[in-house]
């Protein structure tokens, strides 16, 4: 598998990195984990986004889903589009109906609201397969309905955070993955809200618990120190451990 950045910053959009999505890809088979403010843009550069086998959200926060409205326009309104079916979108109960409250809160016309003709909706159920891909998703801490993501293709896998407080669920999802990309949102003190995202020692301690391969940091709001992040990190986790950046690319 081949993992790129479109975007890792945390929260919101930072001067130099869109809000969080990731592109997986491989053999013929490309998902997108996440496709949050900006990275629609930057998911351009590296395909064309009728080619995109699926798309997997993680849950339904903005810096989390909100390009999903310009994919929507793209797939509907292209001049010139290839024969498609509708791509299959995986996410949290009530994805469909708060999608096209996004994309059009005040029509009433049925095209509008209803988005079935550019994605087929399911639910995390089991093992969900895109492709050549195996996606299992467990429910982590976080205010809203959120998810953590393991994707698996001939025997290597990937392990994705999305948004999350410390939990078991994320190093029992994680146990023995080949990379956790993991969201560490700031740096490790006591008036840390609970629930709602890892810290730099937290995710570290979460990939030594599961055990994994490699440590990939990402989710870090412009306004949190990177480089205490990651040595809080790299403190926790002895294994190989980096800070992700938009654009990077990483074999798994």
């Amino acid at each position: 598998m081949q993992l790129t950045v479109l975007g890792c910053s945390g929260s919101v959009p930072g001067p130099d990195s869109p809000a969080s999505g990731y592109l997986v890809r491989a053999g013929e088979t490309s998902v997108v984990l996440d496709l949050g403010n900006g990275t629609f843009g930057a998911l351009q550069r590296y395909l064309d986004p009728f080619t995109l086998d699926g798309l997997v959200l993680s849950h339904l926060h903005p810096d989390h889903c909100a390009d999903v409205s310009a994919l929507t326009v793209y797939r509907r309104y292209h001049p010139h589009p290839p024969p498609c079916d509708a791509m299959p979108l995986y996410g949290p109960p009530g994805t469909a109906e708060r999608l096209a409250a996004a994309y059009a809160p005040n029509a009433d016309e049925r095209n509008l609201t209803d988005l079935s003709d550019v994605y087929d909706f399911r639910s995390y159920r089991g093992t969900a397969r895109i492709g050549s891909f195996e996606v299992h998703a467990a429910r982590v801490e976080h205010p809203c309905e959120a998810y953590a993501l393991r994707i698996r293709h001939a025997g290597r896998t990937l392990v994705y955070s999305g948004d999350t407080g410390p939990c078991p669920q994320l190093a029992e999802l994680a146990t023995g993955a080949d990379v956790l990309l993991a969201e560490a949102s700031w740096p490790d003190r006591s008036g840390n809200p609970p629930g709602i995202h890892l810290s730099g020692r937290e995710a570290g301690e979460a990939a030594a618990a599961a055990r994994v391969g490699r440590l990939l940091i990402t989710h870090v709001p412009p306004w949190t120190d990177t480089e205490q992040v990651l040595t809080e990190a790299k403190a926790a986790f002895d294994g190989p451990t980096e800070l992700v950046h938009p654009g990077s690319r990483y074999e798994i």
